[in-house]
């Protein structure tokens, strides 16, 4: 049986080792989909398969680099310039040369985890940076880093055609520590799902789809 989301209150705080654990997974399934089926659709979203891998390398890079500079930026983000490929499209700072193919891509999508990964690693816990969602720790942004991993692969694994079903513990810790104060993210059911439905990506049973929400990646006491 799976982990429940808020029956164990001993989950363990989230780590750089989950970012690289959910990363590499995503990785691995997304390297199954054909070539020809980037241009689709990611799920629900507005973009297409290989926009939303750029739009998580830059969530990832971005979070990297607000943990990145020795006074930590509180007020707002880095100022990075970020533009669209396309109307409509993410406006990201990072962008993959489409000659590399999808596996070029993917390599975008691991070098960017791994900036994160080395930063979560080597910010001393004490230091805060900004996020639109409320300033956060290191474990803040690795828990973020994580959910949009997780989040957006399930976008990708949608209109890929792929499977895409990630550890109940992972989704169950970054829930803890991103959602833990909103009264109706419901107990005892599967952390997966709940994510996704925490996420404006699914229906609970007795709980309608989401059109509204955010997490709280401010420090924990």
């Amino acid at each position: 049986m799976s982990r429940s989301v808020k029956s164990d209150p001993a989950l363990s705080p989230v780590t750089a080792d989950d970012i690289d654990l959910a990363v590499q997974l995503a990785i691995a399934v997304l390297r199954e989909a054909p070539a020809e089926a980037w241009t689709a659709k990611a799920g629900s979203l507005e973009w297409d398969c290989w926009e939303v891998v750029e739009h998580l390398s830059d969530d990832l890079f971005t979070y990297a680099t607000q943990l990145g500079i020795r006074t930590p930026a509180v007020v707002d983000w880095l100022p990075f310039l970020c533009e669209s490929r396309r109307p409509g499209g993410p406006e990201n700072a990072v962008h993959a040369d489409r000659v590399g193919g999808p596996a070029g891509l993917l390599q975008v999508l691991e070098a960017s985890s791994a900036l994160l990964v080395a930063m979560v690693r080597t910010t001393p816990a004490e230091v805060r940076s900004f996020h639109s969602f409320g300033a956060s720790d290191p474990e803040g942004f690795a828990a973020m880093g994580v959910v949009e991993t997780l989040v957006h692969t399930h976008d990708l694994a949608d209109g890929l055609g792929l499977v895409w079903n990630p550890p109940a513990d992972l989704c169950a810790r970054v829930l803890a520590r991103l959602f833990p104060y909103a009264s109706d993210v419901p107990d005892g059911t599967d952390p997966w799902l709940t994510l996704l439905w925490a996420t404006g990506r699914a229906e609970l049973p007795g709980h309608p789809r989401l059109t509204k929400w955010r997490w709280d990646g401010t420090p924990r006491v």
